[in-house]
């Protein structure tokens, strides 16, 4: 069972990619019951309207801005929106990302690889430029990038995804260093096997490999959205105020076996 640890965003600002399902939409509700004004982005815009209706319903103070995060100008935009909306930007969930059936190397195509790199690496830092931009002259902020249990270790098939999110690695830590002394945190949650849309593709897709990968994760279990944005809402507090540059696995163990 998640404990509900209880935050104090009143004031803030979150901006949360990919934040239309899943482990998004489950930071963005915790974002917003911890008093946050919360910009939820999507490049579904009918599940992003869906969406900020549902937060809205529940009294949150919302909006919604479409975006591709592998495009730059829309990236660019999304945070110029976030802003001039609410005035500040104080968190950033960069959450946004697909996966893909398992395919050997030597057979993925050009195409497959350059949709992955670019939506799943390209997007996330594209996300913290602009982010940055915003954060620096005002000396605060809070980045969470969401890479992956992909981001430890690799799995055969997996060789894009798994590039790009050792990748998100790479950029957090350097980027994390660059801000450590302007009151800018970046870390990192990678999740492991999560029961959200992406997972239920793989069910449909691939059920053996997903019976095979559950009984690698020592807890037996996928883990939920809500553990994940739980992971998510304590680096971006202050409770994790000396943290910053760190990759935290949220994975049921599959990473330290």
């Amino acid at each position: 069972m998640t404990h509900q640890v209880k935050y104090d965003f009143s004031g803030r600002v979150a901006l949360v990619t990919g934040g239309a399902s899943g482990m998004g939409y489950a930071a963005a509700r915790n974002y917003a019951e911890a008093g946050a004004s919360v910009v939820v982005s999507d490049n579904r815009r009918d599940a992003m309207d869906q969406a900020v209706e549902a937060l809205r319903a529940e009294g949150a103070d919302v909006t919604g801005v479409p975006c591709d995060v592998s495009n730059e100008e829309q990236v660019k935009n999304l945070v110029e929106e976030a802003v001039h909306r609410f005035g500040r930007l104080d968190f950033a969930y960069n959450n946004a990302g697909i996966q893909t059936d398992a395919t050997p190397l030597e057979e993925l195509s050009t195409d497959l690889l350059d949709q992955v790199l670019q939506i799943n690496l390209r997007g996330v830092l594209l996300c913290m430029k602009y982010e940055l931009s915003h954060m620096v002259p005002a000396g605060r902020g809070s980045i969470v990038n969401c890479s992956s249990l992909g981001g430890f270790v690799g799995v055969p098939g997996r060789a894009a995804y798994h590039a790009a999110k050792h990748g998100i690695h790479g950029a957090t830590k350097s980027a994390a260093l660059e801000r450590a002394a302007d009151g800018i945190r970046i870390n990192a949650v990678c999740p492991g096997i999560v029961d959200t849309r992406m997972v239920a593709d793989m069910k449909d897709n691939e059920p053996e490999v997903m019976d095979e990968m559950i009984q690698t994760v020592p807890a037996r279990r996928l883990g939920t959205a809500e553990e994940i944005a739980a992971a998510v809402m304590w680096l971006s507090s202050d409770a994790s105020s000396f943290v910053t540059g760190h990759a935290l696995a949220v994975d049921g163990g599959y990473t330290v076996q």
